[in-house]
């Protein structure tokens, strides 16, 4: 197979201009071309009069030599190449009479595919999960919702598939990935029902309620190949001796014993923070980011990215990625950007709220929503111990609650009102999809005096890119504060610990990611790190 690349296209395009421009650029007739298939396909939206859709292809023709040997010929590859392997391959197997089983903790997207990966090795991993199922989980955060009833230990923080179940559900990442795990990840997603496209979309995502059946189904798969789950056990406690992990102690008092223990527990798992942090496993304070969500009508967002090709169904529902750097030195961004999605709350903790962001697969709700949060560093803001961060976390979560009425409705203003510092008394033409409710207020007492400065600094420049979006109607929600993990568990070349010999620090919580993708493949990165150990030690 040659691997083509840079194939551009109209957006109205027919499968007999896509075969004419395959043949056109190899130098081919077209009795030689076999067949092809999509390795990627992206949209080209820097024109909003000419937008096109461009290909990298593997196809397959009658003589590869011949047309690699033509372009050696003029000099110029002509974005013709083999076609790498991007198939995966596992670094072990699990011996015979293993005398022990790894540990994983937690089952978001780090610890499931770790979990998978262990367990395809023949590992037969025991899956930890404080959490419930995720059909027990979701009814558990509808009830939160819908009722302002929260079970901190069963919402969107916490339970089978993690934060990222009840997200965009998005898989693309910038992470460098010459190993092609990614693709990986995404054939394991499509085995378990993911449709098929995500396999070569520039920027695929599965959605809320299509992620339930595919985590479900994930888990299936794990315990046929002699995984093992444990939901609503929390490892309350890290068994080390002379720097080396002998087990995991459960709520319940049971001991599991086990040299392997993957911590995969994501960015909301504070209580097991504060215990590594006490068992004195080396964790250090890391920059995040905090803010609002911010909500437009998904029309303008479409109008305005894709001009007259706004609605057409190739293109789906705009999404943007904006940044600024203010005068006072810091920097504000769009973050998580859920295009046709819904704010949603995402607090794990009683007496706080938390913002987040949600899209169904089909994104067609009214709103687009995103994250406008302002980086913040330990230095500058949050000195003290390692975890200083939690605590900086935790009292504007608490501000937020107070301030939308200590009922779990969040705060909320227009951003005109906003921008002129100025108290919401009510809504305008934009209404915020959060649930429970918003209760109008000044966000000023939401956020630190110099992220509201730098805000109000970015919004009517982001009005600049996207004209619109600094719309008196257009509404903010606080607050957004667990944007990533605000520690790191430093790990060695081999993915331990820095001073915790057998405990493998994975994932967004441990620092390590930031996305369903880039968790899922460090996932599977510490897996095989783990199996090698094993053997090793076997």
């Amino acid at each position: 197979m040659l691997r083509l690349t840079e194939i551009k296209l109209s957006l109205d395009h027919s499968e007999d201009d896509l075969r004419t421009a395959i043949i056109e650029r190899l130098g081919i007739k077209s009795n030689d071309l076999r067949s092809y298939t999509f390795f990627r396909r992206a949209i080209d939206a820097r024109k909003r009069s000419a937008i096109n859709l461009i290909y990298t292809l593997d196809v397959e023709v009658a003589d590869e030599s011949h047309v690699l040997d033509r372009g050696k010929k003029r000099k110029q590859n002509r974005n013709v190449s083999k076609t790498p392997d991007t198939g995966y391959h596992f670094v072990a197997h699990a011996p015979k009479g293993l005398n022990q089983r790894p540990v994983v903790i937690g089952t978001g997207p780090c610890g499931l595919f770790s979990g998978l990966l262990l367990a395809q090795m023949g590992f037969k991993p025991i899956i930890l999960e404080r959490g419930k199922i995720v059909r027990e989980r979701t009814q558990d955060t509808w009830a939160l919702w819908r009722k302002s009833i929260l079970n901190s230990e069963s919402n969107v923080q916490f339970g089978e598939g993690g934060a990222g179940t009840f997200s965009d559900g998005k898989l693309y990442s910038q992470i460098k990935d010459h190993r092609f795990i990614a693709r990986k990840v995404l054939t394991e997603f499509v085995k378990a029902g993911a449709p098929e496209e995500i396999l070569y979309l520039a920027k695929p995502h599965i959605g809320t309620f299509r992620l339930v059946g595919i985590v479900e189904k994930m888990r299936g798969t794990i315990e046929s190949l002699g995984g093992e789950f444990r939901f609503q056990n929390q490892v309350t406690d890290l068994l080390v001796e002379n720097g080396k992990v002998r087990g995991v102690t459960l709520i319940g008092g049971e001991t599991v014993d086990t040299d392997h223990v993957v911590l995969a527990v994501g960015h909301s798992a504070r209580d097991t923070f504060r215990m590594l942090h006490r068992r004195g496993v080396y964790i250090e304070a890391k920059p995040f980011s905090v803010g609002f969500r911010i909500e437009h009508p998904q029309s303008l967002i479409d109008r305005v990215r894709f001009g007259q090709f706004a609605g057409n169904k190739l293109m789906g529902a705009a999404d943007y990625k904006l940044v600024h750097h203010c005068k006072n030195g810091r920097s504000v961004y769009s973050f998580c950007m859920c295009p046709g999605g819904t704010v949603v709350a995402a607090t794990s903790e009683e007496g706080h709220v938390v913002t987040n962001g949600m899209s169904q697969y089909s994104r067609n709700e009214q709103n687009a929503n995103a994250g406008i949060v302002v980086g913040i560093t330990p230095e500058a803001d949050y000195p003290g111990n390692a975890l200083a961060g939690i605590d900086f976390q935790r009292h504007w979560e608490v501000m937020a609650f107070e301030a939308g009425g200590r009922n779990y409705n969040a705060p909320a203003q227009r951003v005109g009102d906003f921008l002129a510092n100025r108290p919401s008394t009510a809504l305008g033409k934009v209404v915020p999809s959060y649930k429970p409710g918003v209760t109008m207020t000044n966000l000023s007492n939401c956020a630190p005096d110099y992220a509201i400065e730098a805000i109000r600094e970015a919004i009517p420049a982001f009005d600049r890119k996207i004209n619109g979006f600094a719309m008196d109607d257009a509404v903010l929600t606080g607050v957004e504060t667990r944007t990533s993990s605000p520690i790191r568990i430093k790990r060695n070349a081999a993915y331990e610990s820095m001073n915790t010999s057998g405990l493998y620090p994975a994932g967004e919580g441990a620092g390590y990611a930031g996305g369903i993708l880039s968790a899922a493949v460090d996932g599977i990165e510490v897996a095989e790190a783990v199996a090698l150990s094993m053997l090793k030690s076997n």
